[in-house]
């Protein structure tokens, strides 16, 4: 099936918006934590300085970065900064705060929890990592003499919840993402056929032609209806006519790109979007399509089957600048093409104004302005 990706440009960034928004939470958490150490414990001297120099920065860095909008985007290298200055932050405290035995030692799981909701595995497995080689050095420095077996011990204790941590919140990170790709595919995909429903097609609709519109790009739009499912589904029961449904599909997908994105608008009816495709570009399309199923056939209990569809299409701009216009304009050439006699392509005409109106097509209409 031709679908485009699950996560367009503008669903990504409202993703990479609310990650951007769920490390600044744990980089204010990081911050108060610190303070409340500065308040109950009161490090005097060079740590206290450092202690209180290190949160001055960080409390920079967190509003230049969240409140200070100097970018355009939100991308995963710069959450993945973020979460490296956070353990820089953190081991400029815990070293002038006792090292390996400072009491904010656990703060190092706040960048590893961040890091492993939002940055997959490997990051993680790096930043875990470096959280490590931090305790390792800390405790060489305060541990000049020790024991080998109870040195190791310790550090095995101290280095397991981080390790534990960051495996879990990455299985739970994946789980998650998991659940709701699935979700995603359920509420946006037509059961039978396998291709997005008209609520997510509408919505595809709308970007790609705000897209078209910004760069002046063509973009078509081309309805398909099949010709004969009544009378196969009367003849031969409604499983020969899923199966139809789905051998269209099929025919179809074949012959468009992986930017085109076909959807079920109900029944038998399907509509296709045609990103950077022109008037003769459609029909092209559109005819390798028509002809592809006419010459085709479908199997059901042995009975080899075939259909014919009936094509209309519209394109921005030369049949109009709105998209409701183009959706419009395609239905009226679906409808002359079957009025025509079927199995036919048709390209919107100034003269498809018949007397008798083709259906509205309410689930299409997209406000370009929105």
């Amino acid at each position: 099936m031709r679908r485009v990706d699950a996560f367009t440009p503008t669903a990504e960034q409202d993703e990479l918006r609310g990650f951007a928004r769920t490390i600044a939470e744990i980089e204010w958490l990081l911050l108060v934590l610190v303070l409340v150490y500065l308040v109950a414990v009161g490090p005097e001297g060079e740590s206290g300085i450092a202690i209180y120099m290190a949160l001055f920065f960080m409390g920079a860095f967190v509003l230049a970065l969240h409140y200070v909008h100097f970018y355009k985007n939100e991308t995963l290298t710069k959450l993945g900064v973020e979460t490296l200055f956070m353990i820089v932050f953190t081991t400029w405290v815990i070293w002038y705060s006792g090292q390996i035995n400072s009491p904010l030692l656990n703060l190092y799981l706040l960048p590893i929890i961040a890091s492993a909701l939002i940055l997959g595995k490997v990051v993680t497995a790096v930043e875990t990592l470096i959280v490590i080689v931090c305790y390792l050095l800390m405790a060489h420095d305060s541990n000049n003499r020790f024991d080998m077996l109870a040195y190791w011990g310790k550090m095995l204790a101290l280095v397991a919840p981080v390790v534990l941590v960051a495996y879990f919140t990455t299985m739970l990170r994946a789980d998650i993402r998991y659940a709701v790709a699935r979700i995603k595919r359920i509420s946006d995909t037509d059961e039978l056929t396998g291709v997005y429903n008209m609520r997510a097609f509408s919505a595809i609709l709308r970007r790609t032609f705000q897209q078209s519109v910004r760069h002046n790009h063509p973009l078509s739009v081309v309805m398909i209806d099949s010709d004969n499912l009544k009378a196969i589904n009367d003849t031969h029961g409604h499983e020969a006519g899923n199966r139809l449904l789905q051998h269209l599909i099929r025919e179809v997908s074949e012959e468009l790109r992986r930017s085109d994105t076909v959807a079920r608008y109900g029944g038998d009816e399907f509509t296709i979007l045609l990103p950077e495709t022109d008037r003769r570009g459609a029909y092209e399309t559109a005819e390798r399509i028509r002809k592809s199923v006419e010459t085709s056939q479908f199997d059901v209990r042995g009975m080899h089957l075939s259909t014919t569809i009936s094509v209309g299409l519209a394109s921005y701009p030369e049949d109009g600048g709105n998209i409701d216009v183009i959706v419009d304009k395609a239905d009226r050439a679906l409808y002359r093409a079957k009025q025509r006699g079927r199995n036919r392509t048709e390209r919107y005409e100034i003269d498809d104004h018949s007397d008798q109106e083709p259906p509205s097509r309410p689930d299409l209409k997209c406000d370009a302005s929105s």
